[in-house]
C-alpha cells in the first residue's frame, strides 16, 4: 500500500470521526446563545429571567416551514422589551443567530394593513461613507414616530452602530398581538440596549 492510499484512508478516518464532532458542537452552541445574552444582560443590571422551551413566544413571527428555531427565551421585567427570542436560521452554509426584541402592542391585534419598518442609515458617500443620520422607514405612522425622537437618533448615533450588526427591523405580529424588533446577535452594549429598549417604547404605542 502506497503512501497516497495510507493518506486517503486517514483523511476519511477524521472526516468519519470528526463530522459528527463538529455538528455536535454546532447544535450545542445554539441553546448556548440565549444563555449568554441573558447572562450579558444581567451584568448591566437588567432583570432578565431564561424561560422553559416550549413558551408561546416561541411562536410568535415563525412560520411552519421556515428554518427559524427559537434558541431561547429571555423575559425582562420592568422594560418595554418584555421578551427576547434568541433565533438561529438553519442553511446550507450553517446556522446564522438573530435577536428578536418582543413587544406587546395590543393596539396592533386584528390590524393587517401594518407594514415592516426598518432603520436606514445615512451616510457623509455611499460606499464607505461615515454614518451621519439615520431614518426610518416602513409605516408611515411608527416610522414618523420614531424619526421625531431626535434623543433616539442621538443615541444611536452615540453608539455607531457598531453593536447593532446589520439593520434594524420592526416587524407587526399582529395575530399575537405583538411587535418584533429583530437585530443581528450580538451583545449589546449597555447604550445600544437602551435605543433598543426607547424603540419598543415607541412600538408600544403603535
Amino acid at each position: 500500500m502506497d503512501w497516497s492510499s495510507i493518506l486517503s484512508i486517514i483523511i476519511a478516518v477524521l472526516m468519519f470521526v470528526g463530522l459528527p464532532l463538529v455538528l455536535r458542537k454546532r447544535k450545542k452552541e445554539g441553546p448556548k446563545k440565549g444563555e449568554e445574552l441573558c447572562q450579558h444582560l444581567r451584568e448591566m443590571g437588567v432583570k432578565a429571567y431564561i424561560l422553559q422551551t416550549g413558551s408561546d413566544q416561541e411562536k410568535i413571527g415563525q412560520k411552519r416551514s421556515s428554518s427559524e428555531k427559537s434558541m431561547g427565551i429571555i423575559e425582562l421585567k420592568n422594560r418595554n422589551i418584555d421578551f427576547i427570542n434568541v433565533i438561529g436560521v438553519a442553511s446550507q452554509y450553517g446556522t446564522n443567530y438573530f435577536v428578536g426584541y418582543l413587544v406587546k402592542t395590543p393596539n396592533i391585534a386584528g390590524k393587517q394593513t401594518l407594514k415592516k419598518t426598518r432603520l436606514v442609515r445615512k451616510k457623509s458617500s455611499p460606499l464607505w461613507g461615515k454614518v451621519i443620520g439615520i431614518e426610518w422607514k416602513g409605516d408611515e405612522s411608527l416610522a414618523q414616530s420614531l424619526n421625531f425622537d431626535y434623543g433616539l437618533e442621538d443615541r444611536l448615533l452615540q453608539s455607531n452602530l457598531k453593536d447593532l450588526k446589520g439593520s434594524i427591523w420592526i416587524f407587526p405580529e399582529p395575530k399575537h398581538g405583538y411587535a418584533k424588533i429583530r437585530t443581528a446577535y450580538t451583545l449589546p452594549s449597555s447604550e445600544a440596549f437602551e435605543a433598543m429598549n426607547v424603540i419598543a417604547k415607541h412600538v408600544k404605542l403603535w
